[in-house]
């Protein structure tokens, strides 16, 4: 087992899913940010459930590699489309970095799962 892999997972896995029950619970940042991306209310719930999905994976994939795997993959796409997002709305570079860079923390997961 890897411990950074371990430590990583386990940062990952407990910011997403407080990331994941915010936007599915409606707290007020949650939806400003989407407002503030201008995107539907709806897309929300899907966000959140995609996030949720990455921080099971990241959490049991501790134990069943496989999902790490999977989880970084899928972390990692979820947030460039969500560096993206930022962009698409001609934000600052700067503004689309965090997303990014925890994109490429999402895939040295997967690559060290491997």
């Amino acid at each position: 087992m890897n411990i950074l892999s371990v430590i990583l997972q386990i940062i990952l896995g407990i910011m997403f899913a407080f990331l994941g029950l915010s936007a599915l619970i409606g707290a007020d940042k949650a939806k400003e940010n989407f407002q503030h991306l201008k995107l539907p209310n709806w897309f929300r719930f899907v966000t959140g459930f995609v996030q949720l999905i990455g921080a099971i994976c990241m959490i049991v994939g501790i134990w069943a590699h496989k999902l790490a795997l999977f989880g970084g993959i899928w972390l990692t796409i979820t947030l460039i489309v969500g560096g993206l997002l930022h962009l698409r709305i001609k934000e600052p570079l700067s503004s689309a970095i965090p997303a990014f860079a925890i994109a490429i923390l999402s895939f040295i997961i997967f690559l060290l799962r491997l």
